[in-house]
């Protein structure tokens, strides 16, 4: 079969058609995504993604170039992305300087349940951006993406998650306790 009705058959969704593609073309995307991540384990799992955006984008492929250059872009894009990725979370981490206490604070057990109950109480979508964003470190760009969303509405559904938090979280303080002033949304 020639690679251009390998490619028509696997738009359409055919499952042979695309484990052809992907026999035929494996070694040269991992390769592509090897010389990229330095290390194998890596380039597998950028391999993986680069797979499965080929295969979705597949669709999408109008013969302009050749499909092994169409599917190179995709491959290099993909490891770049995750690269880039990787590098905002470490530049994100700190190092834990030494002769700090890892132990829980008294009080920290409380603390953990007040913010997971708030984290429980807020809609769906605004929780899910803050954990991408704060807790994971997605960029707005990156969640904007993974969710189908512009990037503003990322922006935007972060601030209301965190004001919303902030309401749910506010304390007073009265005889030396800290008590919860409102759970509500």
């Amino acid at each position: 079969m020639s690679e251009a009705q390998l490619i028509r058959k696997a738009s359409a969704g055919d499952g042979r058609a695309i484990r052809a593609l992907y026999e035929r073309y494996a070694p040269r995307v991992f390769a592509v995504v090897r010389r990229i991540a330095g290390d194998d384990d890596l380039a597998q799992d950028y391999a993986q993604e680069a797979w499965i955006r080929a295969i979705r984008a597949l669709p999408t492929f109008r013969g302009d170039a050749r499909f092994s250059t169409w599917l190179h872009r995709i491959a290099v894009n993909a490891a770049l992305q995750a690269l880039r990725k990787a590098e905002t979370r470490q530049k994100r981490e700190a190092p834990m300087p030494e002769g700090v206490s890892v132990g829980p604070a008294p009080g920290d057990a409380l603390l953990g349940q007040r913010l997971e109950g708030a984290l429980d109480r807020l809609p769906d979508r605004m929780r899910t951006v803050l954990i991408l964003h704060d807790v994971e470190g997605y960029t707005h760009e990156e969640i904007g993406e993974l969710l189908g969303v512009a990037p503003g509405t990322s922006k935007s559904q972060l601030f209301k998650a965190r004001a919303k938090m902030r309401d749910m979280l506010r304390t007073v303080w009265t005889s030396g306790t800290q008590e919860v002033e409102s759970w509500s949304i």
